[in-house]
């Protein structure tokens, strides 16, 4: 299936085009074909004729979560429905009618210039796609949110993390949807052909309780220990907090505590349980090359030295952290990042690795990708 997912550089778009790639990933390394043909679509594409007809031609699906959220009062009304009919036009030009997935709003009932424009670009885009489903979503977060740009959960996380005081209403509630499933909401849709109306249930909860929860976060995790991770929802939050950590916030140097017998180190505190294992690494051998939609992943050079590369799926830059045995340290990677480890040293590298989940070979949540793009 040839699917186009506009927005692709915001929140929603990479998640979505994030895991359309894992997909594609697992397909590869069973040695199946590739169950999508992702194209990604940003916003600059919309105001470029050649690159939007190349883009929606022959596409099946559009996942459309390009939009504007943030604007002058006098341009939101119209800007969304502008982008919506520009979508339209695009799809004439290539010859198309694809299944048009639309990431709405819950604000979309408000008689708002915001919720205006989004209900009407949902009107001119189910005027022209037969199949088409309304995906109405809440209030979003997720990893690599951005700060400041109406998003309460990044904005609280940024805060926290730089120590300064967040500004909090009192009497707010928030309704939290993790990108991650609205993404999936959105593939499901396309895949199985659902359409009209759909509305993914939230986690209502207090501004005032989100906050505390990220100040939890930061208090716990400051001294190395993990929260209780058997929650989704604490997860989800819990890893868009350790991105938002990126890339300065690590290695982490643990603390020794050294006598006349040796030196004693904690390696993993906390999560609610998981998996530790240990591995030997050859000199000059990599492992992983590979990144997780959910899983939470600790890695400790205990002897020897290494490089840990990460990079952002679908994503540049590379970020390297060089480690050793001699000085421990941690490096927890993110999710929807792919990662390697490789030993850079003369001898075997000796690697601690935690897991907050046993392993599950039925459901590995693990996607092989090159970090180097090789």
């Amino acid at each position: 299936m040839k699917i186009v997912v506009t927005g692709s550089g915001g929140l929603l778009g990479w998640h979505a085009a994030a895991r359309l790639h894992a997909r594609n990933c697992a397909a590869r390394f069973q040695g199946a074909p590739e169950p999508f043909k992702l194209m990604p679509l940003d916003r600059a594409g919309f105001s470029d004729r050649h690159q939007l007809n190349e883009a929606l031609s022959g596409a099946e699906a559009v996942l459309h979560f390009a939009g504007v959220n943030r604007s002058p009062v006098e341009e939101i009304e119209g800007a969304n429905v502008e982008i919506g009919e520009t979508l339209v036009q695009g799809c004439r030009d290539a010859g198309v009618v694809p299944h048009i997935v639309y990431a709405n709003s819950t604000h979309a009932a408000a008689d708002t210039p915001y919720g205006r424009s989004k209900r009407r670009a949902a009107e001119t885009l189910e005027a022209f796609a037969p199949r088409f489903t309304n995906l109405v979503l809440p209030h979003i977060f997720g990893e690599c949110a951005k700060p400041d740009y109406n998003n309460v959960t990044a904005t609280f996380i940024d805060r926290v993390i730089h120590g300064r005081k967040p500004s909090v209403d009192p009497d707010g509630i928030v309704h939290l949807l993790h990108a991650g499933t609205a993404a999936e909401a959105a593939i499901d849709a396309a895949s199985e052909g659902l359409t009209g109306a759909i509305y993914p249930e939230p986690r209502a909860m207090a501004v005032a309780d989100l906050l505390a929860q990220i100040l939890r976060f930061y208090q716990v995790y400051r001294d190395s220990v993990y929260p209780d991770l058997r929650s989704e929802f604490d997860r989800d939050l819990f890893n868009t907090y350790r991105a938002a950590l990126y890339p300065q916030g690590f290695p982490r140097p643990l603390a020794l505590n050294a006598d006349p017998r040796g030196v004693l180190f904690e390696a993993v505190k906390g999560g609610g349980g998981g998996q530790t294992f240990l591995s030997w690494t050859e000199p000059g051998v990599t492992r992983g090359d590979h990144f997780h939609l959910n899983k939470v992943e600790r890695f400790l050079a205990l002897d020897g030295e290494a490089v840990i590369r990460i990079r952002r799926v679908l994503g540049d830059p590379v970020w390297e952290y060089q480690v050793n045995g001699n000085s421990p340290s941690i490096v927890d990677i993110p999710t929807l990042h792919t990662h390697s480890i490789e030993n850079t040293g003369g001898r075997p590298l000796l690697t601690m690795f935690w897991s907050n989940e046993v392993f599950d070979p039925d459901a590995p949540d693990t996607y092989a990708d090159s970090v180097l793009g090789e």
